[in-house]
């Protein structure tokens, strides 16, 4: 089987960096660097020209910023990005506008760091070159169309994702009422990133949503999200469930793990529970799914047309966890219905 040679643009204002980039992705025998360019104007006329699979973007930049230019090129060009930035909220923003991954920049003066920075990069290329580049722009419903459901305070919400799961969650969470069981969620997310999209979650939605810490209570109207290094566990104690975080070795290939949570949610919650697993790349969260499942807990998979990597929901729905499959606008009613009968 030949492997797809994966075409990628490199777009940075630094010459260093554009460098740096250049040369250490190339070193990959799947990636060739077509064509490089110092601002999106450079760039339009690149893409034109060379035809990129991936684009590698900074965000800072002259003429126009990062995600002025994504969010004016996918509608043109749906090409998966990959935002390359310095910690900061314009990350999650870049996201927002298409972007499908997105890496720390690291400091140029420590070459581990820069090792380290590449080989994420390189990785990252090659989920991006396998993803869908999915508009922005949800419907949600209207307040007056959320369904109230019954507090229910022996119920759980899970769900684990990954490229493209900042997004997904978003909308779902949009669209769902805030008087829903506790939430707890694994996204594949870096350190300090998982403490901006919380904040960020809790802004711009109806329910309390923080970064998860050790003895956090779930509740109705409630969304704890895992520490980008840190597993986290459901725990019974007395009448109320609880999370535990804690630092551990990568599990189903990370840290936090999707799996990690949802077996614990099948041990300490079984039946009562929902399991929902949406888009990301490889498989982690399909084995604790299943756990659930097997335990009588209701389980929901995005469907691959809705999905910007369909990956671990494929995994899920394979092995037979999926109780029922939906798209990422269907999944709130699903619950819904769920949490009604």
């Amino acid at each position: 089987m030949v492997t797809k040679i994966i075409r990628v643009l490199v777009v940075d204002d630094s010459l260093v960096f554009r460098e740096i980039i250049s040369r250490g992705i190339s070193s990959n025998p799947n990636i060739d660097v077509v064509a490089t360019a110092k601002d999106p104007y450079e760039a339009r006329d690149k893409i034109l020209e060379f035809h990129p699979d991936v684009i590698i973007c900074d965000i800072e930049m002259p003429k126009m910023n990062g995600i002025e230019f994504i969010r004016k090129l996918l509608p043109q060009y749906p090409i998966p990005v990959v935002v390359v930035s310095s910690i900061s909220e314009a990350v999650l923003e870049s996201i927002n506008a298409g972007a499908v991954e997105f890496v720390t920049k690291p400091d140029v003066q420590r070459l581990k760091g820069i090792e380290s920075f590449l080989n994420e990069l390189i990785a990252k290329i090659k989920i991006a070159s396998k993803a869908k580049v999915i508009g922005t722009n949800y419907t949600f419903p209207s307040a007056s169309r959320k369904r109230a459901v019954p507090t229910n305070r022996d119920k759980i919400i899970a769900m684990g994702s990954s490229t493209g799961g900042t997004e997904a969650l978003f909308s779902i969470l949009k669209s769902l009422p805030n008087n829903v069981p506790g939430i707890v969620v694994v996204q594949h997310i870096p350190p300090t990133f998982s403490s901006m999209f919380a904040n960020r979650l809790n802004q711009q939605t109806a329910f309390q949503v923080k970064e998860a810490a050790t003895g956090d209570i779930v509740e109705p109207g409630t969304v704890l999200i895992a520490p980008g290094d840190q597993h986290m566990k459901i725990v019974k104690v007395g009448d109320v469930y609880k999370v535990r975080c804690f630092v551990g070795e990568k599990v189903s290939g990370h840290c936090p793990s999707v799996d990690v949570l949802f077996e614990s949610v099948a041990k300490e919650v079984g039946h009562q529970a929902i399991g929902v697993i949406l888009t990301g790349m490889g498989y982690d969260g399909a084995k604790g799914l299943l756990a659930m499942k097997r335990k009588g807990a209701f389980t929901i998979g995005q469907n691959e047309t809705s999905s910007v990597v369909y990956g671990m929901p494929k995994v899920a729905f394979n092995i037979g966890a999926v109780s029922t499959q939906g798209s990422l606008a269907n999944i709130p009613g699903l619950i819904l219905q769920s949490l009604n009968q």
